[in-house]
């Protein structure tokens, strides 16, 4: 079905269903960021409306996950299936205008200590995309980029898309611990890797900052929709930071 829009970029939306519980809402696009904000404002719109008997809406790249229970399902006497009403209702929100439009999330600096022991892959992805060390660091500071997802663990942020030119694919052999707060990159996008984790990620640098702390309120610094902006610190900066972060634990 023809869906919700992006300024200058034409999107399609379509409904899949995964089970007699859940609905896939696939967005597809030209333009992976459009989709994406198109996949969350539908999920957005979709959480606004409080339907009682959905009880999950799980946001991904470009599609929306929703989890229904079908006993909650009101079909009236409409004679429909409850699938049929919940996809019904699906179809009005992905064809409202309005659903193309979403609220900029919060905008955050990340600071982020680039190369050394911090970033080992750091000047290997500089020969990699030719480029120096100085420009990889500024490309990927240079501008506000959008948390896309969280994903793969706790606090886990997708973020993107980045300069054209930072587009080194992943490493060949993924490492088996990758420290909390490492800074990764690869085809455009990176990560921030919020506990301990394996991963296959270009290193360029690490985050004091931590991503996941189930003692806050928020336990996610981070979130869908949220735009951020690496800041380069130094080795000093970050050890200052990272005591402060330690002690407000």
């Amino acid at each position: 079905m023809n869906g919700v829009s992006s300024p200058g970029v034409s999107t399609i939306c379509r409904l899949r269903h995964s089970s007699e519980r859940i609905v896939i809402v696939e967005v597809q696009a030209s333009d992976r960021v459009a989709a994406n904000r198109v996949a969350r404002a539908i999920a957005a719109r979709i959480a606004a409306g409080n339907h009682p008997f959905i009880h999950d809406i799980v946001p991904a790249m470009t599609t929306v996950g929703v989890h229904y229970d079908p006993h909650r399902v009101d079909v009236g006497s409409s004679g429909k299936l409850p699938y049929q009403v919940v996809e019904g209702l699906l179809e009005q929100l992905i064809d409202d205008n309005s659903a193309g439009s979403t609220d900029m999330g919060h905008v955050i600096d990340i600071p982020v200590c680039y190369g050394g022991e911090y970033g080992p892959d750091l000047a290997e992805v500089a020969r990699s995309c030719g480029l120096s060390v100085d420009d990889v660091v500024k490309l990927h500071s240079g501008e506000l980029v959008d948390v896309m997802m969280i994903g793969f663990a706790p606090g886990h942020p997708y973020i993107g898309l980045l300069d054209q030119k930072l587009a080194p694919p992943r490493r060949a052999t993924p490492r088996t611990a990758v420290p909390p707060g490492s800074v990764g990159l690869a085809n455009r996008q990176s990560v921030i890797y919020p506990v301990t984790l394996p991963g296959g990620w270009n290193l360029i640098g690490r985050t004091p900052l931590r991503m996941f702390d189930p003692s806050r309120a928020d336990p996610c610094l981070l979130q869908a929709g949220d735009k951020i902006r690496f800041v380069s610190i130094g080795p000093a900066e970050f050890d200052a930071l990272n005591q402060d972060a330690g002690a407000a634990r």
